[in-house]
């Protein structure tokens, strides 16, 4: 796909919408896919002008008295996204449910709406006339946002975040960087002797620059493939006094009770059992190596010791309809877990399936709306929200929580609102600056090899870093 603008600072945004619609186009691929954009600003008027392969439409729109340039450059991208979105459905009848809002964080426009005076009544109407997103969509982020009362905004308030990204097997719906266990189990003493050292100097940290930490997550990967003294290792690095403390099981099947003992001991008060799904079938064809049974045992015995628990699903896997996802939704409810996170399938470059996708007449929307109708009528809050390019039918991923259960975490990295210490392969750390407004990401090494051969100099960066 070739596209041709007057202003080249906005052709990934133009990208961005095309790919709503278009998702096998490339950018810069001679394809015979032709987008033209021509934008003209007289005074207060701004003009796009756009001819896709012939079929040709112009928009004007009145510009309101600007504070700053960042805030009309603002305006005028979304004006553009909006009138190439308009052209998009006029060619092929098809609105999205999120309009023409891209990017990862729809709740980030939320709050910049209440940041320049719109009443927090007015998000949902905001949000269907400036980027025409369905009501429904709108509604979400309004209740999210409504629903993330836990953000406190502190520069010295810091979450600690530590990777393992290690897992029994690979499914084929993951791009992560993760490694399969039986073919790093031979290094894996190394990386931890490693993360040990690195959460040490992240002690030093804390201590010198006066950080209080706030929440720590364990994440991968499948952290729960250590044993317990491995864990143990980690938890004696851990001596903060905090009041969240996650550990991401995952896989039901790497969850014993002499694990959930250790964790117990460590404080951890909440945990991750991810079953994806309750059809058998789906769990063997996506490449997961545990049963329904193995779920529901994993799951009493996290009750057992009185983990407040998060159950991961996934609308639109392979071969899935709306009667087995509803099944699915209907048994967790059943189940009643404190969190419930439900994902939409994103085909993701470097996954198994991006190569070969699933059908795409599943009605995965259908699947999205009935989890939000179900479990909300159940008592769970939406309390964090996000999306993720080739997603199916251009949905989300949504936290849902009981009341008083919200992850405290996952509102401190979605929103961006606190500093996250990161460890480990893979690990991002992010330091956010509430005066300057703006944030800076200090990543690791991606793989265990590279980490543990540049320890020493990751933890260096990390003590200039903060």
């Amino acid at each position: 796909m070739i596209i041709n603008t007057n202003q080249d600072e906005f052709k990934n945004d133009l990208y961005d919408i095309m790919h709503l619609y278009y998702p096998d186009l490339v950018l810069n691929e001679e394809d015979g896919v032709v987008l033209t954009h021509e934008l003209i600003l007289k005074d207060d008027i701004e003009e796009n002008h756009f001819d896709l392969n012939g079929n040709k439409y112009s928009e004007q729109a009145i510009l309101p008295k600007f504070r700053s340039e960042l805030k009309k450059k603002r305006v005028i991208k979304r004006n553009i996204k909006l009138s190439l979105y308009k052209h998009l459905v006029n060619i092929t009848g098809k609105t999205m449910p999120w309009g023409s809002l891209t990017g990862i964080r729809p709740t980030k426009i939320g709050y910049e709406l209440l940041e320049d005076g719109v009443s927090p009544y007015f998000i949902k109407e905001t949000l269907m006339k400036n980027y025409l997103v369905s009501e429904e969509k709108a509604r979400i982020v309004a209740n999210v946002i409504r629903n993330q009362n836990c953000i406190i905004r502190n520069e010295k308030l810091v979450d600690l975040y530590i990777n393992i990204p290690v897992c029994p097997s690979r499914c084929s719906y993951c791009s992560f960087i993760s490694s399969e266990y039986d073919k790093v189990k031979d290094i894996l003493p190394e990386y931890l002797d490693n993360l040990v050292k690195e959460l040490r100097a992240v002690q030093k940290i804390v201590s010198e620059k006066a950080y209080v930490i706030r929440t720590v997550y364990i994440g991968g990967g499948t952290p729960s493939v250590l044993t317990s003294e491995e864990f143990k290792r980690i938890f004696n690095e851990i001596n903060y006094p905090i009041s969240e403390f996650t550990v991401e099981c995952g896989r039901p099947d790497t969850i014993t009770e002499e694990k959930l003992k250790t964790l117990k001991e460590a404080e951890v008060t909440r945990i991750s059992i991810n079953p994806q799904t309750f059809c058998q079938k789906t769990l063997k064809l996506i490449g997961r190596n545990h049963t329904t049974k193995d779920v529901l045992e994993a799951y009493k015995l996290a009750l057992k010791y009185d983990f407040s628990v998060n159950m991961d699903f996934i609308a639109g896997l392979p071969g899935e309809k709306f009667p087995t996802f509803k099944k699915t939704i209907d048994t967790a409810i059943e189940l009643s877990p404190d969190n419930i996170t439900v994902h939409t399938l994103s085909l993701k470059h470097g996954s198994l399936l991006f190569n070969n996708p699933p059908d795409t007449d599943a009605n995965v929307a259908k699947m999205v709306n009935y989890a939000y109708t179900k479990l909300t009528a159940d008592g769970y809050k939406p309390y964090y929200l996000y999306r993720q390019k080739n997603q199916i039918e251009g949905l989300e991923n949504i936290g849902y929580a009981k009341k008083g259960k919200v992850c405290v975490f996952n509102v401190d990295s979605m929103e961006e609102t606190n500093s996250i210490i990161a460890c480990g392969a893979g690990a991002i750390s992010k330091r956010v600056f509430y005066i300057d407004n703006r944030i800076e990401r200090l990543a690791n090494p991606k793989f265990l090899t590279d980490y543990n051969q540049r320890i020493d100099e990751i933890i260096e960066k990390k003590f200039n870093f903060f």
